[in-house]
């Protein structure tokens, strides 16, 4: 019975250590991942709202920036055309004055074989350089009326993407409603913050797809390309306060490598809403997002209660919770 009674003790004791050392290895819940508490229906809203914001307003740029390039072309084929007017007017000119007979009298009233030859050949010459100014002046014109054609479709193409644009700032107006926010706010902006080295596009000014395929060096997860970009030009930009990125959630931007959570204190996320230099940290580090939100790829930004999208700006976020859902004590940055 004693040697029985013994094993048990030992069993229970080993028990209390085993559960001891779980609770010493568990990060606290200052040092976790912030529990934001958006809905899923929120995030996804969002989510599509301020992509479909940042995609219209790229097709939009793109389009302005070939339109721009369409009347170089007009005004640069219409100068041209305006240069040889006098060239093709003498041609016409000349040819109404010959004319094919005179053409023929001309050569047959040749006085000699080697006459007649050197009047062919500079018959010769001057038809080519005639058909060459003339193929020039019809190049020239035709350039400029296809670029009309095309600035044309361009117009078309930009009051589309205003129209994309503009639906895609209802979707947001609609989803920060449902919290109660979506208000007009002063947001943070700062003209004197750092400017960070581009992320790269594709030709057309669009963003790669990316998929969540490099370490995350704030987490045992993942990070797309352009997201580790954003992070490591921040902490660059002297942005180093402690930061989780990869999470395993059931929705939004954070289990996909695409979204990182700056606390706004030097070394954890407390539960309560930033102050002093810590409030003054996120501010700084919220301007310098919006600063660089073209050059980064930035998606949305949420901190201190509001929100700010490509298309929309600074907007009110009235979610109901602690500071994690607020965000005030902590940045949250969702990358396209």
């Amino acid at each position: 019975m004693a040697a029985v009674f013994l094993r048990r003790i030992s069993a229970g004791l080993a028990l209390l250590m085993a559960v001891g050392v779980l609770v010493l290895t568990v990060p606290s819940a200052a040092q976790a991942d912030p529990d934001e508490g958006d809905s899923k229906t929120l995030r996804s809203a969002l989510e599509s709202a301020a992509k479909g914001q940042a995609t219209a307003i790229q097709k939009l740029n793109a389009s302005k920036k070939r339109q721009t390039q369409l009347q170089a072309t007009v005004k640069r084929s219409e100068a041209q055309a305006k240069g040889m007017e006098g060239q093709v007017s003498e041609i016409a000119s000349r040819s109404y004055r010959l004319g094919r007979p005179s053409t023929m009298s001309m050569l047959l009233d040749s006085s000699s074989p080697d006459v007649f030859l050197e009047r062919i050949e500079r018959l010769d010459m001057m038809a080519q350089l005639d058909s060459q100014i003339l193929n020039q002046y019809r190049d020239s014109l035709t350039k400029a009326k296809a670029a009309k054609a095309a600035i044309d479709k361009e117009v078309v193409e930009q009051t589309k993407q205003v129209a994309a644009l503009t639906k895609k700032k209802q979707e947001a107006q609609r989803a920060l409603a449902s919290v109660g926010g979506g208000a007009s706010s002063g947001g943070f902006v700062s003209a004197s913050s750092p400017a960070a080295q581009p992320a790269p596009r594709n030709s057309d000014g669009s963003w790669p797809d990316e998929s969540c395929s490099v370490k995350d060096p704030s987490s045992s997860g993942c990070l797309t390309p352009r997201t580790l970009h954003a992070y490591k030009e921040a902490r660059l930009a002297g942005f180093t306060h402690y930061t989780v990125c990869w999470s395993q959630r059931s929705s939004g931007e954070h289990p996909k490598g695409r979204a990182c959570d700056f606390s706004a204190n030097s070394s954890t996320f407390k539960n309560s809403a930033a102050t002093g230099s810590d409030k003054a940290y996120g501010d700084r580090l919220a301007s310098y997002f919006i600063k660089n939100a073209d050059r980064l790829g930035v998606m949305y930004v949420i901190w201190y209660r509001q929100i700010w999208m490509p298309g929309s700006g600074w907007k009110s976020y009235s979610a109901s919770g602690g500071p994690s859902v607020v965000h005030t004590n902590h940045v949250h940055l969702s990358m396209l």
